[in-house]
């Protein structure tokens, strides 16, 4: 077996559904096998699965077992060359894997791979290169030099910010959101350390694999990442597991720094926690108390496809009472899609350009994206199989 696919799931039925519908078109010519294992969801996704990815490995667990213990589990199970670790909340366009896989065929150094991530606006983002978290890189990423000179090669380390996106480099950190790793390698370094339960495990099984002498790469090649449907940020226990893995990180790798240098980045710590935690609790007592910033303007929609995914999504629209607009095309009549539509280019307002996802490849719309991102133009899909609608914020139906 050429590659083994692992995602982790946890309350992500439809987003889950997408990634493996793009894996699908993804692995269509490679010799893989793709594991999802379950965190005891409760939105049905262990039934959807088997019902419509009868060809998917299953894990169902009973219990939340958290990221690197899940991973580890499907890990072991089977024996691929390769192994990706795939966040659910991901789509992936139809030559990605094919070209990561040939590019660590071609570079036996290379311990993991990670892609250009974009964000739902077709930006890239910040991380998909990241580098290790050392006192003095995360200082400067803390009190804000990180965002202030972006291109300083000791300021803006923590991502790397001064590097190409455009050609393969050397990096330091890959994401877990999207990390191939060679098997060879996870024998020699040990896998996700379940110490982590959520985030930081990427960053140190990164570390781990530069300290045995392997290097980690990006590679240009595009993914989309909602980054967040897979978890909720906007609670405490976010706040909670992130600020712990940024301690178990220091421990394990800096615990024998001098109390001069420990004392400091410990306080550090917890004063970006307790900050967080503070805005937090502040925002949601505005809300109870009535204060509002004003009314949320609804966003537009734009629907771009083929005749019969159109007179669906001009059904649903009526359903639910959306301001729309309609064009009927595919990548053969309109290869640019929106961006051969000046009325739509120049919107100034939050809209979803929802494309039909068989009118137009996962490659064809990312890139789409990605060549002219826009703040107010928001990458959505539709798939006339599920008669679903998905952007970043909502599923619709």
């Amino acid at each position: 077996m050429k590659l083994t696919v692992v995602i982790v799931s946890y309350n992500v039925r439809y987003y889950l559904e997408q990634c493996l519908g793009s894996l699908r078109r993804a692995l269509r010519d490679i010799d893989a096998e793709v594991y999802v294992v379950d965190n005891h969801s409760k939105d049905d996704t262990v039934n959807n699965i088997h019902r419509y990815f009868p060809e998917v490995n299953l894990v169902e667990s009973n219990h939340n077992l958290g990221f690197a213990r899940a991973n580890n589990i499907a890990i072991r199970q089977t024996d691929s060359e390769y192994v990706l670790l795939l966040n659910p909340d991901t789509l992936v366009g139809e030559k990605v894997i094919e070209e990561c896989l040939a590019f660590m065929d071609g570079h036996p150094d290379a311990g993991a791979l990670g892609v250009r991530m974009l964000d739902s606006y077709g930006n890239a983002a910040m991380e998909s290169r990241r580098g290790l978290p050392t006192p003095m890189t995360a200082f400067y990423k803390m009190i804000g030099l990180c965002k202030r000179f972006p291109n300083s090669h000791r300021y803006g380390k923590y991502y790397m910010s001064y590097l190409s996106w455009d050609k393969p480099v050397e990096i330091e950190v890959v994401s877990g959101a999207f990390c191939m790793l060679r098997r060879t390698v996870l024998d020699k370094v040990g896998l996700l350390d379940e110490d982590f339960f959520m985030y930081g495990e990427d960053i140190d099984l990164s570390c781990r694999l530069l300290k045995a002498g392997f290097k980690n790469w990006y590679y240009p090649v595009d993914i989309l990442h909602y980054k967040g449907e897979s978890t909720q940020k906007s609670s405490f226990r976010y706040v909670h597991v992130f600020y712990e893995a940024m301690f178990i990180f220091f421990r394990k790798h800096y615990g024998n720094m001098t109390i001069f240098f420990s004392i400091p980045i410990r306080t550090a710590i917890i004063f970006k926690a307790s900050m967080a935690a503070i805005a937090l609790a502040w925002g949601r007592l505005r809300k109870t108390l009535g204060f509002y910033k004003g009314r949320e303007r609804y966003p537009g929609y734009v629907f771009i496809g083929r005749d019969c995914a159109i007179k669906n999504c001009r059904r649903i629209s009526k359903k639910l009472g959306l301001t729309a607009r309609y064009f009927t095309a595919d990548c053969n009549s309109m290869p640019e899609g929106h961006n051969a539509i000046k009325e739509i280019c120049d919107i100034d307002t939050p809209t979803y350009i929802v494309y039909d996802i068989n009118a137009y490849s996962y490659e064809d719309i990312l890139r789409i994206f990605g060549r002219n991102p826009s703040k107010n133009l928001i990458i959505g899909t539709f798939n006339i199989r599920n008669n679903r609608i998905i952007t970043f914020k909502e599923v619709l139906a």
